[in-house]
C-alpha cells in the first residue's frame, strides 16, 4: 500500500537541499530512514551517499549526458545493506531515495520509474543554476506508475 503522506523535519529538507546545490551539476541521492504508521511514512534520519552511477557501464550509443551522474544515480549496493543493517539495529526502515534534477523539474523521469520500488517514497528535488528549488515525494502505485505524495514539514 502506497502511503499518502510523509513527514520531514526542517532540518531533513535543509540535508537536502544543501547536497543537492554542492553536487550540482550532478545528481545527488541519498537515503531516507523512518517508521511507517496508519499510512503515513515519517523521516527520521536522511543519509547523503555518494552517486555510484557507473558511467564505464553505461551504453554511450546515445548522447552520453543521458548516461552520466548528470542524469542519473546509483547508490551502492553495500551501502544500501550497511544502511538497512544500521536501521534495523535501531528499529528503523529504510523508507525512502532522494535524488536531485539538475536543471530539470522535480518529476520522475522514466528511467525513475523502472527502477523505483513500490514502498519507498522518492524525493527529488530540482536544481536550477546551483539554486535548490522544487522538492516533491512520489510513490509507486499498484501500476507501477508514479503518484505525487504529500510532504508534510513537522518541527
Amino acid at each position: 500500500m502506497n502511503a499518502a503522506r510523509i513527514k520531514l523535519l526542517p532540518e531533513h529538507r535543509q540535508i537536502i537541499r544543501t547536497h543537492a546545490e554542492s553536487i550540482y551539476p550532478e545528481e545527488c541521492c541519498g537515503i531516507m530512514l523512518g517508521s511507517l504508521a496508519s499510512g503515513c511514512k515519517t523521516v527520521v534520519e536522511v543519509i547523503p551517499t555518494v552517486n555510484a552511477w557507473n558511467t564505464e557501464a553505461a551504453d554511450f550509443a546515445h548522447d552520453p549526458r543521458e548516461y552520466s551522474t548528470r542524469r542519473r544515480y546509483a547508490i551502492a549496493p553495500q551501502i544500501m545493506l550497511q544502511t538497512q543493517r544500521d536501521a534495523r539495529n535501531r528499529n528503523l526502515n529504510i523508507i525512502g531515495i532522494y535524488h536531485s534534477h539538475p536543471d530539470y523539474p522535480a518529476i520522475p523521469s522514466e528511467w525513475d520509474r523502472l527502477y523505483a520500488w513500490t514502498e519507498y517514497s522518492y524525493i527529488i528535488i530540482s536544481v536550477q543554476n546551483r539554486k535548490a528549488g522544487e522538492l516533491q515525494s512520489w510513490t509507486l502505485d499498484d501500476s507501477h506508475q508514479f503518484q505525487a505524495e504529500t510532504i508534510e514539514y513537522i518541527n
